[in-house]
């Protein structure tokens, strides 16, 4: 097992064995004290995690550059005289179980120490409210994986990217060379995709043409392999990133994404403004509608309501609006009760699943769903006619 997750606290002192016995010990899952020293092992379905305990004589005193997180996050690891740390059997039973039964230890922890939680493998810092919402709400790959933009060659060259966090998957990490500064974004999204279907276990085979959802070809190629015909880039751009990667090829084995990434681009371009206007019109003039049948569904009837409305981001400390829609759960008076049915595109400050509250005056624009199909225009004015006063 190797550490994949470590909670430093200011505590010297570690919790009680037996408390935590008395907390994580039940019919599903298997307590056992460590022999030697302070730890203990879980077991359940299959999975096993391994908790020890380290305390420091003086604090660290810094924290490593490359290391993302809040800054009352790093200055807790700065400060931090005790370490849990948390190995697993990667892999086992399945790999996105055995991260999560990792996560939800620590969670635990996390509820009886002051702590910060660092993903070694991704150089991520997760505070408690983080590791809540990652264990509670859909999984998203980026709460697991980083992706470095490094330039290739040093200059105003083409973009390698790649990722860090994919090993605890049981997987190597990806990469993809000569993207352009503007490709930047949707790339990131492709291999967000990629990641998530890696970490489930069905990424595509080594060697194997596979297609996006949009019907882009790929490939994915051994590094060792698919660098050795990568002009231009010397060797040293290399360095502190030896291990196996999985490189992005196009379906003949080339180093280039333009038709790749052409589906991806659209997710990241402003909405023409005269949508824009059409919609929040359409809402304006249905919402009351929209609202009354809302109000008078039927507890089984198959259908949902969505809303969209602007969220306020903040990708690298910026202010940034993002339209993002939610599935009405309640509404009383003027106050929207939902649930987000997408993420923020920048960042996880929005995840989805999250429950958000909203006023109906923010309200940009609406839209029915029936048995996972969305009205259309016709259709919803056609449901919604029906609530107009005769």
């Amino acid at each position: 097992m190797k550490d994949t997750y470590i909670l430093a606290t200011r505590g010297e002192e570690p919790l009680s064995i037996e408390e935590l016995r008395q907390e994580f010990e039940s019919e599903e899952i298997a307590f056992e004290a460590l022999t030697e020293g302070w730890g203990f092992t879980l077991k359940a379905e299959g999975s096993e995690v391994q908790v020890r305990f380290e305390a420091l004589a003086t604090s660290l005193g810094w924290t490593p550059e490359l290391l993302s997180g809040s800054d009352p996050a790093r200055e807790l690891l700065k400060t931090a005289r005790g370490f849990y740390r948390i190995a697993f059997e990667a892999g086992q039973p399945q790999p996105s179980v055995a991260v999560f039964e990792a996560l939800w230890c620590a969670r635990l922890l996390m509820e009886r120490v002051e702590g910060v939680l660092l993903d070694v493998t991704s150089f991520k810092l997760h505070e408690p409210n983080d590791v809540v919402e990652i264990t509670e709400l859909e999984f998203d790959i980026r709460d697991h994986v980083t992706l470095h933009a490094v330039e290739a060659p040093e200059g105003a060259g083409p973009l390698w990217v790649h990722s860090h966090g994919m090993e605890k998957f049981t997987t190597r990490n990806v990469e993809i060379f000569r993207l352009e500064e503007e490709d930047l974004p949707p790339g990131e999204s492709f291999l967000h995709e990629l990641c998530t279907d890696l970490a489930f276990g069905q990424g595509p085979g080594v060697r194997t043409v596979a297609e996006t959802g949009e019907g882009q070809g790929f490939m994915l190629v051994p590094s060792e392999e698919a660098r050795q015909n990568l002009l231009g880039v010397p060797l040293d751009t290399f360095e502190g990133h030896e291990g196996l990667f999985f490189t992005v090829v196009s379906p003949d084995g080339r180093h280039t994404s333009g038709e790749l990434l052409a589906p991806y681009r659209g997710r990241f371009e402003d909405e023409p403004e005269e949508r824009s206007e059409r919609l929040l019109g359409e809402a304006k003039a249905l919402l009351p509608a929209f609202k009354s049948r809302f109000q008078r569904r039927g507890l089984m009837e198959p259908i949902t309501f969505l809303v969209r409305a602007p969220f306020e981001t903040h990708p690298e400390g910026e202010k940034v609006k993002e339209d993002l829609w939610a599935e009405v759960v309640s509404w009383e008076e003027e106050k929207i009760v939902g649930k987000l049915v997408d993420g923020a595109t920048h960042t996880t400050e929005w995840r989805k699943g999250a429950t958000v509250e909203l006023s109906e005056t923010n309200v940009n624009a609406i839209a029915v769903g029936r048995e996972g199909r969305a009205l259309d225009d016709e259709e919803l004015r056609a449901l919604l006619d029906a609530e107009r006063p005769s």
